[in-house]
């Protein structure tokens, strides 16, 4: 499209992580190539983005005052389509829409197996790893998320459906690393007998995964099993990218905790792929550009429903000193109260510890999943935080200020 163009790849902060603006110069050099953006054009071409207000200031102080030069004054005044100012930087922003969606392809990969989880007896035990080929003309950055369009008839009986928000489970170059890809984690929604149903009994018909349940009446969440029943080759509608809750600081020495429940790994999983694992988030002498601790916390009822852990387990491995996991499985595991293990259950294991951590302006809180992780929080940290004369909420509210308090819940 001539919208991804319009904004060029300087424009596109695909690695908006640990990236300080430069400092204007009178004659600028031509931008490094930045993660996640397509190949940059020459400066001189037409889709090279503008050079900011100060070029304006010089063009409109020369000598030869021509018609086209004041018209590139008055450009760089008006808002770019396709990107979003956060923090003083371009990140890419709403680039195709519901009306003009980019038409993807469904690609194997060849990181993960389609299917993550394994069977534990709840109809909605399944949960996916898909990946779409964008060709490059949907960059985004980590913490981000892109929609997705289902044929349909939703709730509302409309076709196709609204589009369905995911966030984003791989970086910014892609699980392939070539920029080219974007790839979900999709729960397939599947409630039998409940409130809300799609299926009379006898018409529930066997998913991807085998799955079905023809006695019974059923709902099957419209996008999620559009989503989770996908194969290779597939086509798919895409929106996005857009959101700018979640993303990560620019610090190399930043401290990242991270919260996720189920699918809400999604996000994590897209830093830990940049901060341990990507070409893109090493230095030239091969060691990782960031320098902080990463330490995640994932809550899942069952063992089987744990997702990624292989890849948690090798950054554990490689980078001992920076990266930790704790898991939380609900309805395996008790504390020592006998307690079942949710996250604000497992992290009151460590409470001291984290609320240390937090004192520290560099660390940064990152929750992703089910709405009741930020009263989790308040109650894991609210008597700590008394014992230290301060009140949880407001000291939330401060990080939250700060930017250090990321939420995404659903």
């Amino acid at each position: 499209m001539a919208q991804a163009a319009t904004i060029g790849a300087a424009a596109l902060l695909g690695g908006y992580a640990f990236l300080a603006p430069s400092a204007p110069s009178a004659a600028p050099s031509a931008p490094a190539q930045l993660r996640g953006a397509p190949p940059q054009p020459r400066q001189g071409s037409a889709a090279a983005p503008m050079a900011g207000a100060f070029a304006c200031v010089a063009a409109a102080a020369a000598v030869s005052r021509r018609s086209e030069a004041s018209t590139a004054c008055r450009a760089a005044a008006v808002k770019k389509k396709g990107v979003k100012v956060v923090h003083g930087k371009e990140i890419p922003w709403n680039l195709f829409t519901p009306k003009a969606p980019y038409p993807g392809k469904v690609i194997a990969n060849d990181v993960h197996p389609q299917t993550l989880t394994e069977q534990t007896g709840d109809p909605n035990w399944e949960t996916c790893h898909v990946t779409f080929d964008h060709g490059g003309k949907v960059p985004y950055i980590e913490g981000q998320s892109i929609g997705v369009i289902a044929p349909g008839p939703d709730k509302k009986g409309e076709t196709p459906a609204r589009i369905r928000l995911y966030s984003i489970a791989s970086s910014a170059v892609g699980d392939n690393q070539d920029s080219k890809t974007v790839s979900l984690c999709v729960k397939r929604v599947v409630e039998v007998d409940g409130q809300h149903a799609n299926r009379e009994k006898g018409e529930d018909k066997p998913d991807k995964a085998g799955t079905a349940y023809p006695d019974n009446k059923v709902y099957r969440g419209v996008c999620s099993n559009h989503i989770c029943d996908m194969s290779p080759g597939d086509d798919v509608m895409i929106t996005g990218p857009t959101g700018a809750e979640m993303l990560l600081p620019e610090d190399p020495d930043a401290n990242i905790i991270m919260l996720a429940t189920g699918t809400g790994i999604a996000p994590m999983r897209s830093y830990c792929r940049l901060l341990f694992h990507d070409d893109a988030g090493a230095s030239s002498d091969g060691a990782r550009k960031f320098k902080g601790t990463a330490w995640l916390f994932m809550g899942v009822p069952y063992s089987k429903s744990l997702l990624y852990d292989d890849e948690h387990q090798a950054y554990k491995k490689s980078f001992p000193d920076q990266f930790r996991y704790d898991y939380a499985v609900s309805r395996e595991q008790k504390n020592a109260a006998g307690q079942k293990m949710y996250i604000q259950t497992k992290m009151a294991e460590y409470a001291d510890e984290l609320w240390e951590l937090m004192q520290d302006e560099k660390t940064h809180v990152y929750m992703c999943g089910l709405k009741g992780m930020e009263s989790g929080m308040a109650e894991c940290f609210g008597p700590i935080a008394e014992k230290a004369g301060k009140d949880w909420a407001e000291f939330a509210k401060a990080m939250k200020k700060a930017d250090r308090y990321h939420v995404e819940v659903y």
